[in-house]
């Protein structure tokens, strides 16, 4: 495969690299699962080649409105468990070192193979958050364990935090582990929890009615984020990735070109809350969505149609 070089529109906010969605743990308030009816076995299992992923990425180009060279964008491997993928390894070493790279990750890996085989450099950058950011789960993954793991990462070099989500279940646990992380001299925060609880929605959107999945309507979306899949397919959002949706193009097809334009949906009501929370940008400030989107509105006979045939609206 001979690409050609991929121009990342300059008010791009985030570049979403999913090696792989599998993960090892089984959270029952996955964000990736928030679709009611979702499962691990909805979603594309087939994954592309370390090399496949190395020539994609190495084409990619960060320019500002200038035309010179960005280094505010990281790529940022997430999944499922993104160390999971097995050329992992593979792909971070055959990244251009002039690129940025963050972890997004349960820590649920041998840390000294990481040190050993990943130069601390790849994963350490100037900015208001860590390169690495680790999530905590109650009940899933043990937090004296992360604690250890992040001391190692952070003296062999690694900018490191632990991040967990303000579940309702969880609260007085989290504020427990907080305490005990900062003491620890640990970057711990904490993320609003975006879902359902069984009464009510929990986050702050800034599209309320996109989450309802009690309705389907027409759209036109426009994303700030490229988002890759684990097969190459590129999505318009979390929302189609994690529902395996069509997607609008493959890094594998040597034509590819990012499209800065607003695509018709038909499927307005099913969004994914990471697509249209309100939140801090990568410069952390707050007010950002993923996504902007006009023209709502009820879906036209035909487009009903076209819909009950699979069809949303690519």
């Amino acid at each position: 495969m001979q690409i050609e070089n991929i121009y990342i529109p300059p008010h791009y906010n985030y570049i979403a690299l999913f090696l792989t969605l599998g993960c090892n743990l089984s959270c029952s308030y996955c964000i990736n699962l928030n679709e009611e009816g979702s499962s691990r076995s909805s979603v594309s299992k087939k994954q592309i080649k370390p090399h496949e992923w190395i020539e994609f990425i190495n084409k990619i180009k960060l320019l500002d409105e200038n035309g010179k060279e960005r280094e505010d964008i990281p790529l940022t491997f997430q999944g499922g468990e993104p160390t999971m993928y097995k050329g992992f390894y593979e792909v971070v070493n055959g990244i251009d070192s002039h690129f940025k790279l963050d972890l997004l990750t349960n820590f649920m890996f041998d840390v000294d193979e990481f040190i050993s085989k990943v130069n601390s450099s790849k994963f350490t950058r100037d900015a208001k958050y860590a390169a690495i950011r680790v999530s905590y789960h109650p009940g899933q993954n043990d937090i004296d364990d992360l604690i250890i793991k992040h001391h190692k990462m952070r003296d062999a070099g690694f900018y490191v935090g632990i991040y967990s989500v303000a579940t309702p279940q969880n609260l007085e646990h989290i504020k427990e582990i907080e305490f005990k992380c900062k003491n620890e001299g640990i970057d711990f925060r904490v993320k609003e929890y975006l879902g359902f609880d069984g009464k009510e929605w929990h986050g702050t959107y800034k599209y309320k009615d996109a989450i309802s999945q009690k309705i389907e309507k027409y759209c036109e979306c426009k994303t700030t984020e490229l988002i890759v899949g684990p097969n190459g397919s590129v999505y318009r959002c979390h929302s189609d990735l994690y529902e395996n949706r069509t997607p609008i193009g493959s890094i594998l097809d040597s034509r590819f070109k990012i499209e800065d334009i607003y695509r018709p949906c038909y499927v307005y009501g099913h969004c994914n809350p990471c697509d249209i929370k309100v939140k801090t940008n990568r410069f952390q400030e707050f007010g950002h969505t993923s996504v902007s989107i006009k023209n709502i509105r009820e879906l036209k006979d035909n487009e009903r149609e076209a819909l009950n045939r699979g069809n949303f609206g690519i």
